[in-house]
């Protein structure tokens, strides 16, 4: 991308070739993300405006902008924004990016809840375990009008995004934050879930070392590693989970495909629930462990 006078048209051409040349994955998609940002448009008004030229501050603001994207900085870290469940939400370095596949979370969870299948569907209370942004919780409230939700996540500046969110989609009134390790925030109170839901770290320690860079190098390892094949987490969930839950309450957790079957096998030997099950995500992948607590187990 050498000095000259750039029109919008020609700009994208020369920064997808770029990308492309430097090995970055879609690089015509990433170059009209980049330049929509940029110019403040959306990437059709950019087709509709192909022979708009740019000033020299845009030209130079676009390029920096795609520096970042050459040193792998992932996108949504670029333009602070990422859709999930046709929602828009703020991301920012330091907070893991919502990623497709966590929307079958709240695909089930709703299924659950059409079906009249936790103990109070007019009235459910959910917990979002490790919210991060706060994605599952906020599309959960937005769905189901008169749940009651909480949020917990070990990092102050993933609640504080999420609280961000919150407030970006006027939910913040919907949903009560908390700050702590796992089940810590929830050790001294009363409260008991109809449902739990989990995205929690399961990357195993000795596989983080081969994962591209925009995730190794920029987004959190806390909210990544799962310790010893990648089970330390989703083990604790399970075993725990049943304090948290109500008799009849539902669990849901996000893992790899090849942890699925251990988890079945650990949700067994807990001996606290009546039910369990996998489902697979959109690429037709084992993504999501279900299970349902014993209606004879009390809640702590």
């Amino acid at each position: 991308m050498t000095q000259k006078n750039w029109a919008i048209q020609g700009i994208l051409n020369a920064a997808t070739e770029f990308l492309r040349d430097n090995g970055i994955e879609s690089p015509r998609l990433c170059a009209e993300v980049l330049l929509s940002h940029q110019l403040k448009k959306t990437r059709v008004e950019l087709y509709l405006e192909f022979d708009q030229p740019l000033n020299p501050l845009e030209i130079a603001g676009y390029r920096s902008l795609i520096r970042r994207r050459l040193k792998r900085e992932p996108l949504q870290y670029i333009i602070g924004h990422q859709e999930f469940w046709s929602l828009d939400f703020l991301v920012s370095p330091g907070v893991l990016i919502p990623r497709p596949e966590t929307e079958l979370l709240v695909e089930e969870a709703l299924k659950l809840w059409k079906r009249n299948l936790f103990s109070d569907s007019r009235h459910p209370k959910i917990l979002d375990l490790g919210t991060g942004s706060g994605v599952i919780a906020i599309s959960l409230a937005k769905e189901i009008q008169n749940a009651a939700l909480w949020a917990s996540d070990i990092s102050f500046k993933a609640l504080a995004l999420a609280k961000d969110n919150a407030r970006h989609h006027n939910l913040n009134r919907r949903i009560t934050f908390r700050q702590g390790d796992l089940w810590q925030p929830f050790s001294n109170s009363s409260v008991s879930f109809d449902l739990i839901l989990s995205n929690p770290p399961y990357i195993p320690s000795e596989a983080f070392k081969a994962l591209p860079p925009e995730v190794r190098c920029y987004e959190p390892q806390i909210a990544l590693d799962g310790h010893e094949n990648g089970m330390y987490f989703i083990k604790k969930i399970i075993e725990e989970s049943e304090m948290y839950l109500k008799p009849g309450g539902w669990l849901l957790i996000e893992m790899d495909p090849n942890q699925t079957e251990i988890a079945l096998h650990h949700i067994d030997s807990t001996q606290s629930f009546s039910y369990k099950e996998r489902r697979m995500d959109y690429r037709k992948k084992y993504r999501l462990v279900m299970a349902k607590k014993r209606v004879d187990v009390v809640s702590k």
